[in-house]
This record gives structure tokens, C-alpha cells and sequence, in this order.
């Protein structure tokens, strides 16, 4: 079974040419309307910071969230230090990768993470992992942030008796030109969109202050009864469920391709039960 004719709503933004040819893949029409536009910290003092503390050896443990803050951060570094150095330090520093991103940015530069943590990779699996590496009491740890902070990682640290030094790299901004949002989430309080896929928690957030300012949030709510949403994984499907956004789908693996396919071959269920609901 495919997504033959269905159109599928996405509100991804760094990879929305990648996730527009998979639901044409798999027949679907893609109505991508990007809801993330990234704004990187200028000057970042917390970044330059971090670089002062790592450098004077006081970061105990690095937890790298992201592949490209990672790399952002990396390349921070390298305009006030010698490579060389950054690399002896690191590799000194006990560094815990949240999934394959951060692991193929470290890998990149000739590094590798202490403890990578496991799929699904959310914050609890983060903290989990970190408790079966060691204790972090008293541990100096820097966590590479991106987006927006996560308080739940934040207070788990904190509570685990570290010293935590947030590192933000860049945030995330609604797009300057709304209009294409507006649109998708038009046509899906209007009923003509079948699949709504959420690739990223931040999405959201976004989608419901659009939706609150142009006070569409029940139409919306409304509409979903009919629509199958689909999330990418445990993060994103908890920041719907805050919402009170029904999460119908998630694959069993939090990957774009994983999503898109194993969605099209259960879309046909997924659909039907929703509209005998």
C-alpha cells in the first residue's frame, strides 16, 4: 500500500527537499511548509565560555545533542584555539553523543564519543545512559544545547548532583514569511489533507503560536479527528501530546525514510480507523 493520491502535510525545514521526494516517493502529493527558520547566537558568549572552561580543564563530561551544533560549536572553538590542542583536551573529556549525529560530526574530526546514547535517543534515554556510564555527581558538565533548552534534561543533571553549563548554539524562529504555513494548516482545518507528519518537536510549538494568533486552534483540533498524524519518534511525540494532538503513527525506527515508508504501507488502516472513530 502506498500514499497514492493522499495529500501529506510537513512542516520540515532543513531537510524539506528530502522529505518532499519520499512522500512522492510513495505516492503521496507533499504539502511542505518549512515551520523552523534557524537563527545562529551571534558572538555566542556562552560558546566562547565554554571554550575558556575546556581549554583550562574544567569540563568533566560533554554531551553533544545535535551533529550540527556539534560541529558549530567545534568550529567556534577553532577561531580562538590551535585545532591541535582542542583535539588533546577533548580527547580528555569524557563525551556522551545523543544518537548518530553527533557521533558522525565527532567522527569527522578524528574524535569519538565516550557513550553514545541508544535509539530513540530522547533525554530520558540520555539520562539513562549517562547512569549506566557513572555518576556525574560533582561532575563540571557542559550540554551542547540547540533550539530551544530542555528544563527535564536540565533538572535530571541537576538533580544528579552535576554542575551543569549550558552551551545554546543557535535557536529556532518561526519563518519571516508565514504564508505557507497559513496555507497547509488551512487546508487541513478545510479537510483536504489526509497525513500530517511532525519531524521535530519544535514544529509544534510553532504550528500551535500560528494557530493561536490567527485563533484557528479549535478548527484545527477539530480537523485532526479526520487526519492521521504521524510523528518521527518519542520527542516529538510527546511535545503533540501536550498539545492534546492525537499521535496515530510512529516508526519503529526516529528516521525520515523509516517514517515515510512504514507509514505508507499502514496508512490504509490508520486512515480507516480513523473515520469509523
Amino acid at each position: 500500500m502506498t500514499l497514492s493520491g493522499m495529500t501529506v502535510a510537513g512542516f520540515e525545514s532543513r531537510m524539506a527537499t528530502e522529505i518532499t521526494r519520499l512522500i512522492e516517493r510513495y505516492g503521496g502529493k507533499p504539502l511542505v511548509a518549512p515551520a523552523l527558520r534557524e537563527i545562529p547566537l551571534e558572538g555566542n558568549p556562552a560558546a566562547h565560555e565554554f571554550g575558556a572552561r575546556l581549554m583550562a580543564g574544567r569540563v568533566d563530561l560533554l554531551i553533544l545533542l545535535t551533529g550540527i551544533g556539534t560541529t558549530i560549536l567545534f568550529d567556534l572553538l577553532k577561531t580562538h584555539y590551535a585545532w591541535s590542542s582542542i583535539v588533546a583536551v577533548l580527547k580528555d573529556t569524557a563525551i556522551i553523543a545523543r544518537g548518530p549525529k553527533p557521533v558522525a560530526a565527532l567522527k569527522a574530526v578524528g574524535l569519538q564519543a565516550t557513550v553514545t546514547v541508544p535509539e530513540p535517543d530522547t533525554w530520558v534515554d540520555l539520562v539513562s545512559a549517562l547512569d549506566q556510564y557513572r555518576s556525574i555527581k560533582g561532575l563540571r558538565v557542559a550540554l551542547q544545547e540547540y533550539g530551544v533548552s530542555n528544563p527535564d534534561l536540565l533538572q535530571a543533571l541537576e538533580q544528579r548532583g552535576a554542575e551543569v553549563f549550558p552551551v545554546p548554539i543557535y535557536k529556532w524562529a518561526l519563518p519571516e514569511d508565514l504564508s505557507q504555513m497559513r496555507h497547509a494548516l488551512d487546508e487541513v482545518i478545510a479537510g483536504l489533507v489526509q497525513v500530517v507528519l511532525i519531524t521535530n518537536a519544535a514544529q509544534v510549538d510553532h504550528v500551535m503560536q500560528v494557530l493561536e494568533e490567527d485563533g484557528k486552534v479549535q478548527a484545527f483540533q477539530t480537523a485532526l479527528k479526520k487526519v492521521v498524524v504521524a510523528s518521527i519518534g518519542p520527542t516529538a511525540s510527546e511535545r503533540l501530546r501536550h498539545f492534546d494532538w492525537p499521535v496515530d503513527f510512529e516508526p519503529s525506527h526516529p528516521k525520515m525514510g523509516v517514517l515515510v515508508k512504514e507509514l505508507s504501507e499502514q496508512i490504509a488502516h490508520l486512515l480507516s480507523s480513523k473515520r469509523t472513530e
